[in-house]
């Protein structure tokens, strides 16, 4: 199975520029005879916490919101599914979730980050159950982690005794600590579990950050099967999980 990962600078609050982005990187991803396309944390929105927070709805989503139909037909065109990261609406406040769409364009499930930031926190973002974040494509079966997700390996662990054979994390990791961050914590989380971990990442500003790229996949042993560097890049990686 072909697995891309999607590197890009997402506009600020810019939701129409975004999912047309990610609309044509999922079409490539196709052309290129990927299955599954992941992108990085609030890809949609950029890591724009207090303009999500102060614009209510106006920039939270739900699954079958309509300005992310040409994601759903980009993925029902080319016979990809995708890991797009929006920010989500819920009763309790706005979440940090990744929507999972099959290669028919169709919801497969959704997954609100689990361990949410002080700083997202302070914003008014509220924390998933750690409910959910479970797919299956091709008969192998998917967890999703975001971001700070990742540094807590109880949740992989759980993946794992789910099933699991790979994690897909959509992430924000900027120069300097995060860059030791993704060196250090991807491959870890890789080998001491036993299975594939990709990270989707941006690369330029970000809200407060400068996403540092370096999206990739490692394998069960931690080492990298596929990496970027910075700038926008679609990285693809075949995986044998037949």
């Amino acid at each position: 199975m072909i697995i891309a990962v999607a590197q890009f600078s997402a506009r600020p609050c810019d939701i129409g520029a975004n999912a047309a982005r990610a609309a044509a990187l999922v079409s490539e991803a196709g052309a290129r005879g990927a299955s599954l396309v992941v992108f990085a944390e609030l890809a949609v929105t950029g890591y724009e916490l207090d303009a999500i927070v102060a614009g209510q709805d106006r920039l939270t989503m739900e699954p079958d919101d309509p300005r992310l139909a040409p994601v759903r037909e980009a993925c029902r065109a080319a016979g990809v599914a995708a890991v797009v990261n929006c920010a989500g609406r819920t009763a309790a406040g706005p979440t940090i979730s990744s929507f999972v769409y099959g290669p028919d364009g169709a919801p497969l499930t959704r997954y609100d980050k689990t361990c949410v930031t002080d700083r997202e926190r302070a914003a008014g973002f509220v924390p998933g159950s750690g409910d959910g974040g479970r797919f299956t494509l091709g008969g192998v079966a998917f967890g999703l982690l975001v971001c700070f997700d990742a540094h807590f390996p109880e949740l992989t662990a759980r993946a794992v005794a789910d099933g699991c054979r790979v994690q897909l994390a959509s992430s924000l990791y900027g120069r300097g600590n995060g860059e030791e961050e993704v060196r250090t914590v991807f491959p870890a989380l890789a080998r001491d579990h036993g299975l594939y971990v990709l990270l989707a990442n941006h690369t330029g500003p970000a809200g407060p950050y400068d996403g540092c790229g370096r999206s990739g996949v490692w394998g069960p042993d931690g080492l990298a099967v596929a990496s970027a560097r910075e700038g926008e890049e679609l990285v693809l990686a075949e995986l044998p999980l037949g």
